[in-house]
């Protein structure tokens, strides 16, 4: 599948207005310079919003297995795009490709999992309490209770899983699950491998015949179309994940709307490791050694990176200062993701 550098809009490819970018190949630190990226407008976030707010009623009233047909129908989209999807995040991310087959399983995993979700129904929490109109002293009507979507989504894909926390990943999984159309603005670092998933959405969403908007993404540099996406009163709730900053940037701005609308956010973390005293006189070269473990781990690139140690001072942490010392320095350097990471 040719990468072209369009966004897309519903069925429509769409190439942004609003400037340039090009993709970024972090092992080489250099851009990518093919293709070119075209960057959004309010215009375009417009659009998206419209036609997603058109498709939320008919989207969420489909019959269930259609709504499981889609999920399903993305996953088997992704896995036809083949090796040029683990090439391509390969390229924009650093990520060993073995890291990124594996992540490529989960993400088609999860759009899976949710159909079966889907297709049994008991995600609804549908009750029915009839009617009782000879109750005494007042009859009770009919009452129904079942959860409905919100509405339609604005997904930020996180930078370190280009795959399972992106444009198919976990929050658009859940929210078109819901039965709520999903617009995602394409993270900067893996512009290319966000196309290439968009278009395996794009490509199930007609496929399966699903409303026009069900599905949308975005290119934007800097905050201007996320911050815009969040503000717009069709955008009723907002999946985040990237720095505590970012987050709470969009948080803001949800909690100032007219209509304020949840964030669900995860920003950061400082994951802080107790080693108790016994433990750490016990087992001092294995918890050291499980520590940079886990510290390393992608380039140290996890949210559950360890980055702040709690100990009592004296000679069994010393002893554990130089056994992680010793264990980071026989690891070999990694690329991380962007040079604004590096």
């Amino acid at each position: 599948m040719q990468i072209t550098g369009e966004m897309l809009i519903g069925h429509a490819a769409v190439r942004g207005t609003g400037g340039t970018q090009r993709a970024f190949n972090p092992a080489l630190n250099a851009e990518i310079s093919e293709p070119v990226f075209g960057l959004g407008t309010r215009a375009d976030v417009e659009r998206a919003a419209q036609l997603a707010a058109a498709a939320f009623d008919p989207y969420r009233n489909l019959p269930l297995v259609r709504r499981a047909e889609f999920l399903e129908a993305i996953a088997d989209e992704i896995l036809a795009l083949g090796d040029e999807l683990i090439e391509r995040a390969h390229a924009e991310s650093g990520l060993p490709r073995a890291r990124l087959t594996g992540e490529r399983g989960r993400t088609m995993g999860q759009l899976r999992l949710f159909a079966q979700v889907v297709r049994d129904g008991h995600f609804l929490g549908a009750t029915v309490d009839s009617a009782q109109p000879e109750r005494q002293p007042l009859p009770r009507p009919d009452l129904r209770l079942a959860k409905i979507p919100l509405g339609p989504v604005a997904v930020f894909g996180a930078s370190n899983f280009p795959l399972a926390f992106s444009v198919a990943g976990g929050d658009t999984a859940s929210a078109l699950a819901a039965g709520a159309p999903v617009i995602v603005k394409a993270h900067s670092a893996h512009l290319g491998t966000s196309e290439l998933v968009g278009r395996a959405v794009q490509q199930a969403a007609r496929r399966t015949e699903m409303p026009e908007g069900v599905f949308s993404l975005l290119i934007g540099a800097g905050r201007e179309i996320g911050e815009a996406l969040v503000a717009h009163p069709a955008i009723k709730a907002v999946g985040f994940t990237g720095s505590r900053q970012g987050g709470l940037a969009l948080v803001k701005i949800a909690n100032g709307r007219p209509e304020p609308i949840p964030v669900y956010a995860e920003m950061s973390s400082i994951n802080p490791v107790f080693v108790l005293p016994a433990a750490l006189a016990a087992r001092t070269d294995a918890i050291a050694q499980g520590f940079v473990e886990s510290l390393v781990l992608g380039a140290g690139q996890f949210c559950t990176n360890p980055g702040l140690v709690l100990a009592i001072e004296g000679p069994d942490l010393d002893r554990f200062i130089a056994s992680a010392g010793q264990a980071l320095a026989s690891k070999a350097p990694q690329v991380m993701l962007t040079p604004g990471i590096a």
